[in-house]
């Protein structure tokens, strides 16, 4: 994230002796991604952050893939899902492969521990609710159509004040960053890029708890959750400054490109990870010119997949689709608007369509626990009926 941030009390230097009042130290921790070279923060505690009293394993997370393998267009009706404890623990998953994965998840409380995932970035969509994500960085309030970028190992809980909640989860084994097309030289988002700094908001309010006890924190670390007892509240940075930290972009921030002719997706483009993006499809006005078609034209999609998570009921090419829809177009088979969605677009001003991408370019497995949920007649929808 390249925007550096500073929160608290931190030193005049790094890695000198920064003491409290009366004398003691706070104990320095370097927080980043690729050892030492990646984008980094410092962290000043109050307590030593490897003080733990107990660790226990807690619960295996399987994710199977369908057998036998399926290659087909696929549709998932996620809305009619009942909900699940944890935001963290229960999520459902859908698709998968060795770069990125795809949960979706209805929580009906708040978690009683502390979280950490240990193997991945987090990129949060939230379709409803409202709450706030704590972190051992400072708070960032967060509502209905907020990304939540969460990088690895980045330790934090979910606090709900407006429910349900409902979230698509998409899982990131790299860095999830701000397209590089999008930045200068210096990592600076540029004036062509749809957002800028000033929509991308950063952690506030940093509070600070000196408490000792037992503290639970679960973390997520090779397909596994595991307890670790903390004997003080994690929570007890007094300070930190750097380039690794959680923030939040509201899809609503995104500023949709319009074209005198159709314009291709990677306009959409919001965020990349390694060998994945994500894109936005927001409201906005159709093309301009007068025989423009306005819906997207039939592609193939060679070396990617495609995955659509509907955030709302209306998107411009599709039929029979519903509010939380997920479908999967893989690599190999071409597809395009549904039948009479080129004709109905013609001539129509605008589009109210809300909607998450991801196409990676590695191809995506289908989970089992998916199967439950599928339109298996989807790949037949662009078959007139006789």
């Amino acid at each position: 994230m390249p925007i550096y941030h500073q929160l608290g009390q931190v030193p005049h230097k790094r890695h000198v002796a920064f003491r409290r009042e009366g004398g003691g130290l706070y104990y320095e921790e370097l927080m980043g991604n690729k050892g030492f070279t990646g984008p980094a923060s410092l962290l000043y505690h109050l307590q030593h952050p490897t003080q733990i009293r107990e660790v226990r394993p807690l619960k295996a997370l399987r994710w199977e893939e369908e057998a036998p393998r399926q290659f087909k267009h696929r549709h998932f009706l996620t809305a009619g899902l009942p909900a699940t404890p944890s935001i963290t623990a229960d999520r459902l998953p859908l698709l998968y492969n060795a770069d990125v994965a795809i949960d979706v998840v209805q929580p009906q409380r708040e978690d009683d521990y502390f979280y950490r995932n240990a193997q991945g970035d987090e990129l949060v969509y939230v379709t409803e609710g409202e709450g706030v994500l704590e972190s051992v960085m400072g708070d960032i309030p967060f509502g209905q159509g907020d990304y939540l970028v969460i990088p690895r190992s980045v330790l934090h809980r979910f606090r709900f004040t407006k429910t349900p909640v409902r979230c698509l989860v998409i899982e990131s084994s790299g860095y999830i960053r701000t397209p590089k097309r999008y930045r200068n030289e210096h990592g600076q988002l540029m004036e062509n890029a749809p957002y800028s700094e000033r929509d991308i908001r950063r952690p506030r309010a940093l509070e600070v708890h000196d408490e000792r006890g037992e503290f639970r924190l679960v973390v997520k670390k090779d397909h596994h959750l595991t307890e670790f007892v903390l004997d003080h509240h994690p929570f007890d940075v007094v300070g930190w400054d750097g380039y690794y930290y959680p923030w939040a972009f509201n899809i609503g921030d995104f500023e949709p490109r319009v074209g005198r002719v159709h314009l291709p997706p990677p306009t959409h483009q919001t965020f990349e990870g390694d060998n994945f993006v994500v894109c936005s499809f927001c409201p906005r006005p159709y093309d301009f010119d007068a025989d423009a078609v306005p819906v997207p034209y039939n592609h193939s999609n060679v070396m990617s997949d495609e995955v659509l998570y509907y955030a709302s009921a209306e998107f411009m090419s599709r039929k029979g689709i519903e509010y939380g829809s997920v479908t999967l177009h893989p690599d190999g088979v071409p597809h395009g608007p549904h039948p009479g969605r080129v004709e109905q677009s013609l001539g129509q001003s605008r589009t109210d369509e809300l909607a998450v991408m991801l196409d990676t370019f590695h191809p995506l497995r289908v989970s089992r626990q998916a199967l439950g949920i599928e339109d298996k007649s989807y790949y037949r929808s662009w078959v007139e009926p006789d």
